[in-house]
């Protein structure tokens, strides 16, 4: 309109160049996601007589027999009945093959880097650890963070000051082409381009670590954490307990309290309940099926075993029963089942349970990340909790707690302006509900018996490591970093250009020249959050 043909060209080449540029980003950034759904198997090959049929995965149930080709994902999770060698890189982020043997289990999602093999489904497709990585990463990237939806406010702002200074400039210059080079230096990408490419960077690393994070707004809250909260059994330890010692009252014998307390475990699905039975049954004693129980989770289990009315949990549980317990803890790091038998203590199953190798370095990286305050809240006595706190280096410990005394501490801890926000990482389903009540949970969904904290929890670390826990706030904070240091820098260069054209310094060529320049530097500084 006004005589400007040349920055009318320039300016229509700068929006389709930089709609290029956003969807290349924007496919950078989300790599690590896209490869995870776009994985997922789709067919597996079901045995049949002496054959195999190819069915969608869907129909795979537990109990059958899966075939696993060279080069196949293994559809569903099962257990090996031979020789497996996988490539478990897209979960773990581990990038050599391992080797998983018969009976072993292995998980939907991994690779088979050697000759074929034959897998027992123990769950369907749906309940299978990948189907719950495809969920959580599907849910991730439609949803959008609060710091996205705060800058597309922001954005609407941004036009009107642009129109306003385009009309000042022309109202004071009578010069329209003063107004025309302030609208087409005018760059909103700043507020509605950086912040969601930094976000969806951060996600697409943290999955490259094996850390699936539920969205864009999981990672901003990553990014404020002061507090973290871990749970001991299977988060800071291996959570593979077993039965050290066996020690009976008077009027006991040691392989009866372990006969009768395997039997009753037998009902439940706590880890310390496998390790009892597989002690039970590793010295061949004969177990009995238990002809009622009743569990309380995170505190013991009760039932009817045979003639006897057996009792096993804590010495808190098993004084609710109405059994007397002495005072006294234990000195050692050792979980200890207190074994009741119709009113009378009949004695105790003494546990041990090896610390993960990383656990002693994850308080300092989690200080060099910027946490405050680092606890653990444990279902165990406080000499257990005390001694691997000591270890592990943390500042507090809630030992004794059930897991609604988890939720009202997280609750606590979320209540002081100095503390919050808190993270809660856990791996079990009595963590289920801490994970909920905390602002980020974090899931270790290579734990056993992690599927419903997977299912409740804002992220899942699929790798058998604690000190990714460090990473996901580290990613957290310096994705947040680079959002803000995106939108704050370029929006400063998008208005000083502005403030430059109205006063006629910047022609509409060189503006839209500018602008471009702009968009580019913001969106490859929002792509530095996929390095580390």
């Amino acid at each position: 309109a006004i005589g400007e043909i040349l920055a009318a060209a320039i300016v229509a080449l700068m929006l389709a160049g930089g709609n290029a540029l956003e969807r290349a980003a924007t496919r950078r950034a989300r790599r690590e996601l896209s490869a995870l759904v776009e994985r997922a198997p789709r067919i597996a090959h079901r045995r049949v007589g002496d054959g195999f049929e190819e069915v969608p995965v869907d129909l795979v149930v537990p109990g059958d027999i899966v075939l696993v080709r060279g080069g196949e994902v293994v559809p569903v999770d099962g257990e090996a009945l031979g020789t497996a060698v996988l490539d478990e890189s897209a979960l773990t982020g581990e990038p050599l093959p391992v080797a998983r043997h018969a009976s072993e289990t292995v998980r939907s999602g991994v690779a088979n880097a050697g000759d074929a093999f034959e897998v027992r489904a123990t769950a369907s497709a749906a309940l299978s650890s990948y189907a719950a990585v495809v969920r959580l990463v599907q849910a991730a990237e439609g949803e959008r963070a609060p710091f996205v939806r705060v800058a597309d406010r922001y954005a609407v702002w941004f036009l009107a000051i642009t129109i306003a200074m385009a009309l000042a400039a022309f109202a004071a210059s009578g010069d329209p082409v003063r107004a025309v080079a302030v609208l087409v230096i005018a760059t909103p990408c700043p507020l509605i381009l950086a912040a969601p490419i930094a976000l969806l960077s951060g996600l697409s690393r943290a999955a490259r670590r094996g850390i699936v994070v539920k969205g864009g707004g999981v990672i901003e809250r990553l990014g404020t954490v002061r507090t973290v909260l871990f749970d001991k059994t299977g988060t800071l330890t291996r959570g593979t307990p077993t039965v050290e010692d066996v020690r009976a009252a008077d009027g006991f014998g040691t392989g009866e309290v372990l006969r009768l307390a395997a039997s009753l475990e037998q009902a439940s699905a706590h880890v310390m309940a496998e390790a009892v039975v597989h002690a039970a049954e590793s010295r061949g004693l004969v177990l009995e099926r238990p002809l009622s129980s009743s569990e309380e989770a995170g505190r013991g289990i009760a039932g009817v075993v045979g003639s006897h009315r057996v009792v096993l949990g804590g010495a808190g549980y098993l004084r609710a029963a109405g059994y007397v317990i002495a005072t006294g803890d234990a000195a050692a790091p050792r979980s200890a089942i207190l074994v009741g038998v119709d009113g009378h203590l009949a004695g105790e199953i003494v546990l041990g349970d090896e610390l993960r190798a990383d656990a002693e370095s994850l308080v300092p990286a989690l200080r060099a990340a910027g946490v405050r305050h680092v606890a653990m809240v444990s279902g165990d006595h406080r000499a257990v909790a005390e001694a691997i706190g000591a270890r592990v280096g943390v500042d507090a410990v809630y030992s004794d707690q059930s897991p609604a005394d988890k939720v009202a501490v997280v609750r606590a801890i979320r209540a002081d302006p100095e503390l919050a926000p808190v993270l809660m990482v856990g791996d079990g389903i009595n963590d289920a509900p801490a994970l909920a009540a905390a602002d980020v949970g974090i899931a270790l969904a290579a734990a056993t018996g992690a599927t419903i904290s997977s299912e409740t929890a804002d992220a899942v670390i699929t790798v058998d490591r604690i000190d990714r826990v460090a990473d996901a706030v580290s990613i957290g904070r310096r994705s947040m970093t680079i959002a803000r240091q995106s939108v704050l820098v370029g929006m400063a260069l998008s208005f000083a250009g502005m403030v430059a054209a109205a006063l006629g310094y910047l022609p509409p060529i060189a503006g839209a020249l500018l602008q471009e320049a702009i968009d580019v530097a913001v969106i490859l500084n929002a792509l530095r959050a996929l390095r580390g």
